[in-house]
């Protein structure tokens, strides 16, 4: 059994480990207490492996807006209501209360993996997460991995920066591997805002759970946690997940294909141009697990990153359904993302200049104050 620890760091970090337990939560129990009709007064998640989840927030509101994960799981860091974007302070707070942080993860025992979920952009994930995994990493010997959410392009320039410097912070860092989702995805998922942001939620949280029940199964090929460490320690550093599950019968090469294109993936990139190493783990009723099916199209996929971990999962009456790990050796939409970030560092900079002068300007009108003109 795996011992997995799941850290949600800021508003963003705690709405997917939300939904993460949701998802966890009364397994093939009813459909009224599996979409939590009871999940506000009883915590029932059914993890395969000892999953541990920590929530950690600066804004006490965003700790009790969570509806599925337990209140001695929700961890306030008091600092008024929040770091209002600003990473500089983020930074500060988080060291004057590492502690508080560090021994509650300490009472939880040892881990063979741990994940911590944030958004890139904000404040107290984006300015907690790089220091929070140094700190882990002083101690303790298991990998950590970010799962990283990167903002709308267009959300604001104080955003764009903050998620240039977090993502660099990481790299820089002790941090195994950082796993890219992003907010883009919101568009084609369409409805109102709550409902956008509760799918890439509920995307991501889908994924994380699939992942970990995988590496915690018996299979006919097998992957386990060794393979998913190898498959993140190749490319820049990067990597994203994808997956598809049929809701009707489908052949599995079109369930591969499914996963690996952009209605499947996390992030958006070519797989076939940018991927390094991948992990593909297959599920399903063993008549959609042909291996001619199989196989042309892991081939397809071995000939363009180079190695391609693979695992089947028989699970009889089931739709076929497909995850994929992939390690990026570049990654042309994050360098885009650097671009706007550093026009957006301008627009900062332009702005304090422009304030600056004000200020001289004030100055100069206040050399005549409680004087009298002369005629």
């Amino acid at each position: 059994m795996l011992n997995v620890l799941i850290i949600g760091n800021g508003q963003c970090g705690n709405r997917i480990l939300d939904s993460i337990n949701k998802q966890a939560m009364n397994r093939g129990s009813t459909a009224k207490e599996a979409s939590g009709g009871l999940a506000k007064y009883i915590s029932k998640h059914k993890y395969h492996s000892n999953v541990q989840t920590v929530a950690i927030n600066t804004a006490i509101n965003d700790l009790k807006e969570m509806r599925y994960t337990k209140a001695k799981d929700r961890i306030h860091i008091k600092n008024l209501h929040g770091v209002g974007a600003n990473r500089t302070i983020g930074k500060e707070v988080f060291e004057q209360q590492k502690g508080t942080i560090l021994r509650n993860v300490e009472e939880r025992g040892n881990f063979d993996v741990a994940f911590v979920i944030t958004s890139a952009s904000g404040g107290t994930g984006s300015s907690f997460t790089p220091p929070l995994i140094e700190e882990l990493k002083k101690t303790h010997d298991f990998p950590i991995y970010a799962v990283v959410v990167l903002p709308f392009r267009e959300e604001g320039t104080l955003y764009l920066q903050n998620a240039a410097f977090m993502l660099k912070e990481l790299r820089d860092g002790p941090c195994d591997g950082i796993i890219l989702a992003d907010n883009q995805y919101l568009k084609s998922i369409g409805g109102n805002v709550q409902d956008a942001y509760d799918g890439i939620n509920s995307m991501i949280a889908r994924r994380l759970i699939f992942l970990l029940d995988s590496l915690d199964s018996e299979m006919m090929m097998v992957t386990d946690l060794g393979d998913f460490k190898t498959v993140m320690k190749g490319g820049a550093g990067l990597a994203t997940i994808g997956y598809f599950k049929a809701d009707n019968e489908m052949p599995i090469r079109t369930v591969i294909q499914n996963a690996l294109s952009p209605r499947g993936l996390l992030f958006s990139t070519d797989v076939y141009k940018e991927a390094g190493r991948a992990m593909i783990i297959l599920k399903g009723d063993k008549k959609y697990l042909g291996m001619d099916d199989v196989s042309a199209e892991i081939e397809r996929l071995t000939g363009a990153v180079g190695h391609v971990f693979k695992g089947l999962i028989v699970e009889n009456g089931s739709l076929p359904e497909a995850l994929c790990v992939l390690t990026l050796n570049s990654a042309e939409e994050l360098e885009s993302l650097y671009e706007g970030a550093v026009q957006a560092i301008g627009i900062e900079k332009d702005k304090k200049d422009r304030v600056k002068k004000k200020k001289e300007m004030e100055s100069a009108f206040m050399t005549i104050d409680g004087m009298d003109p002369e005629y």
